[in-house]
């Protein structure tokens, strides 16, 4: 999952970002509400982390002209002023849900994995298919309850492909979801990773094309697993 974080705090943002990668998100930051419309605009993002207190444009402003624009994408609010007012100006003004600087990591965690789940209507905290099951909580991927071991990058297209089941992405749009805007690779590179997550589902049990290949389109999850 992409992720956008618009903080002005250079050290704020930094440790946020090292942590949020450090559990399979990417990330690009922005530092301030009018750079921030700007990545917007650019790139296609999962979800937004959002201080309230920016520069040039606030947080409530920019939520404000995201949604009159039709942009749906989930908002987590950042604020460091716990009162009421700025908590009903936020989510007045279209954000989701806030947390309080300063904030729990594994709390902030909890809130953005919610968050990704909404609109997936799942039975459970699990992303499933056929007898494929990823557990965003602890970052786990398992076929047949077998544990597997895949790279955070493999994960992170796992976690995509469930989270848009039925859907065909193409390379590019992979790429556009799983890196961030600074760190692009080539497209061969998402057909290393599929051809890496294959290899073992395959020796788990899975069929070969479990990730099936939808010519001149791109991939999607077999319907028939």
């Amino acid at each position: 999952m992409k992720l956008l974080l618009v903080e002005d705090d250079e050290r704020i943002a930094a440790s946020l970002s090292e942590a949020l990668t450090d559990h399979n998100y990417a990330v690009d930051i922005a530092g301030d509400g009018e750079e921030g419309w700007d990545f917007m605009t650019a790139f296609s993002y999962d979800l937004i982390l959002l201080d309230v207190m920016l520069p040039k444009l606030n947080g409530i402003e920019l939520c404000q002209r995201m949604r009159r624009r039709g942009y749906t994408l989930p908002v987590l609010m950042l604020t460091a002023r716990d009162n009421s007012t700025d908590k009903v100006q936020g989510l007045d003004a279209g954000a989701d849900d806030y947390v309080i600087k300063p904030f729990d990591l594994q709390e902030l965690l909890a809130r953005i994995r919610a968050l990704l789940r909404r609109g997936i209507a799942p039975r459970s905290n699990f992303l499933e298919w056929g007898e494929l099951q990823l557990d965003p909580a602890i970052c786990t991927v398992t076929y047949r309850e077998k544990l597997l071991a895949v790279t955070p990058k493999e994960y992170q297209l796992l976690e995509l492909f469930l989270r848009h089941h039925g859907h065909v992405l193409s390379r590019q749009q992979i790429l556009d979801h799983l890196w961030s805007s600074m760190d692009t690779p080539g497209q061969d590179t998402v057909k290393v990773h599929i051809r890496g997550i294959r290899q073992k589902l395959k020796a788990a049990g899975a069929k070969h094309d479990f990730i099936e290949t939808v010519y001149g389109l791109g991939y999607r999850l077999n319907q028939n697993v």
